[in-house]
């Protein structure tokens, strides 16, 4: 089972990484986290035919007082 990466962004800054697992974990077994707590943003691995559907609905979503970004992750070299 191939997982997909996702982007979560505009995260509280004192969030951990268990509940950003917590947030994800509906949609399957949750692989990998990253938490860049500093800059409020973080990745989420999930199994990749759930990835579409979680992305539709946590984008957008309120978390503690906080809009939610979520999207597929970008590989590194591809930002612009």
């Amino acid at each position: 089972m191939a997982n997909k990466s996702l982007y979560v962004g505009n995260l509280p800054y004192d969030v951990t990484e268990q509940e950003l697992r917590d947030l994800f974990q509906a949609w399957g077994p949750v692989a990998q986290t990253r938490l860049i707590a500093d800059r409020g943003f973080g990745f989420v691995e999930l199994p990749e035919e759930k990835a579409a559907e979680a992305i539709t609905a946590m984008n957008g979503k309120e978390h503690r007082g906080r809009t939610l970004m979520v999207n597929e992750a970008r590989p590194r070299g591809d930002r612009g």
